[in-house]
């Protein structure tokens, strides 16, 4: 693959946290989602420095519940690193991924802005990924995990060319291609689409528009770990111990 212009790509990243972390309560109670500890961290210490490893300094996070806490972890953690710059997007209400994707969407600078989890870290190449996205001309690129013997996630399979083919549901599989939680997103193409206010980004763009519009995956298989569930919490207690 060939390198595309480095200085006009997007270094920017949006970062979902404004997650409830309902299924966390029986382990991690009255904390957002990505603050829950991992090795005396909150685990979203964790996606800001992977991201910052592979030059993305310009985070833009979206929050929700209980966002001051994130803001004074935050807050704490770039005055010990001027190498980042963060901006806030706080929704008042729970917009679903997608409306706090359009929502922050309006700190964007770029035409196109990386997208992840704040409950995941999923170790792909972000230039791979950039490169791939622009030579592709896409409205959206998603980086896809490759699992084994897995029913947690539904799958996503791929046409020749490596745009998006079919998504099938949850269930028992014993190998597939699962939504890595990081995209990078044309901005401009994003927000001319006719999304309303509240909506899932995964449900009412991704599985809507795939076969409508010039969308992507591209498989990289990573280091993956999503702390939504208590065993998995668990697991990146051990995983992550060299991480941060």
């Amino acid at each position: 693959m060939v390198p595309v212009n480095a200085n006009k790509l997007s270094d920017e990243i949006i970062v979902l946290a404004g997650g409830l972390g309902t299924r966390l309560r029986s382990v991690v109670s009255d904390l957002p989602k990505c603050m829950a500890p991992v090795n005396s961290k909150p685990f979203i210490a964790y996606v800001i420095n992977y991201f910052q490893q592979q030059g993305v300094n310009n985070f833009i996070f979206s929050l929700g519940y209980k966002y001051e806490k994130i803001i004074e972890y935050l807050s704490e953690f770039i005055t010990n690193d001027s190498r980042f710059t963060f901006k806030y997007s706080i929704e008042e209400e729970p917009l679903g991924t997608g409306g706090a994707i359009k929502k922050t969407c309006a700190l964007v600078n770029n035409e196109n802005v990386f997208i992840t989890n704040g409950d995941t870290l999923f170790n792909a190449d972000t230039l791979l990924l950039k490169n791939f996205h622009y030579i592709k001309k896409a409205d959206c690129t998603l980086a896809l995990k490759p699992l084994q013997n897995f029913s947690r996630y539904g799958v996503i399979e791929l046409n020749e060319d490596e745009s998006l083919k079919k998504f099938s549901e949850k269930r028992y599989y014993e190998n597939g291609l699962i939504n890595g939680g990081l995209y990078m997103l044309n901005v401009i193409k994003f927000l001319s689409e006719p999304l309303p206010e509240k909506f899932s980004f995964e449900t009412d763009y991704l599985e809507k528009y795939y076969n409508k519009r010039s969308m992507f995956g591209l498989v990289q298989d990573k280091y993956f770990i999503d702390i939504g569930i208590p065993e998995d919490y668990e697991r990146a207690q051990e995983e992550l111990k060299l991480k941060v």
